[in-house]
């Protein structure tokens, strides 16, 4: 089966719309996908941003936020707006990359988002990630320790490094086996069509 990478941010509020449609959109088109977890800190800082576009830029934020509402509600997602934006991603992506690696990861992903964006709970707490570590049935001690460990920090940052070595700018964001770059969640049904040609 074709493979399509599906790079997530889980701070990233299009992501979570992304995470909740790829499913089953990538079944019925026979597409593998390939959840890549990264940060877009470092690339914003990068491009010399010291926060999400959405909050430099006063009134693509508010457009944002208007889109969300609509986009979730059409798709029946509960959307509640978090009482800080940008969250902290960092220990949820490095929880993520135990997870994918152990085979619970996208339900770690939708649990992460459902906090964040349905239930405003912060997700750079240890005692979010805690929580929902708990409701998967993983001891969340070991895996806290697995995540944090220097190999796995480093795991994280070179997924973030590979993601400004293909040029993506923005999450979700998805690349293709011969080097297509396919950027936010209106993207994701041509994403999975050029994969499958």
């Amino acid at each position: 089966m074709p493979t399509l990478d599906f790079w997530l941010e889980y701070a990233s509020t299009y992501s979570y719309l992304a995470a909740a449609r790829i499913g089953p959109l990538a079944r019925e088109a026979g597409v593998t996908v390939r959840w890549r977890p990264f940060l877009l800190g470092p690339i914003f800082q990068a491009h010399g941003w010291n926060s999400s576009p959405f909050n430099i830029y006063p009134a693509k934020g508010r457009y944002m936020w208007r889109d969300m509402e609509r986009l979730c509600a059409s798709l029946d997602l509960p959307l509640t707006r978090p009482a800080r934006f940008p969250q902290n991603s960092i220990l949820a992506a490095r929880v993520a990359l135990i997870g994918f690696d152990e085979g619970w990861g996208e339900d770690f992903s939708h649990a992460v988002y459902s906090a964040e964006f349905a239930e405003s709970r912060d997700i750079g707490e240890t005692g979010t990630i805690t929580e929902i570590l708990g409701t998967l049935g993983r001891d969340a001690g070991h895996v806290l320790e697995q995540a944090q460990a220097a190999e796995n920090k480093a795991r994280l940052r070179g997924q973030t490094e590979e993601a400004q070595r293909l040029g993506i700018f923005g999450a979700p964001s998805f690349t293709t086996a011969d080097g297509e770059l396919f950027w936010g969640n209106d993207r994701l049904e041509t994403a999975l069509a050029w994969t499958d040609k």
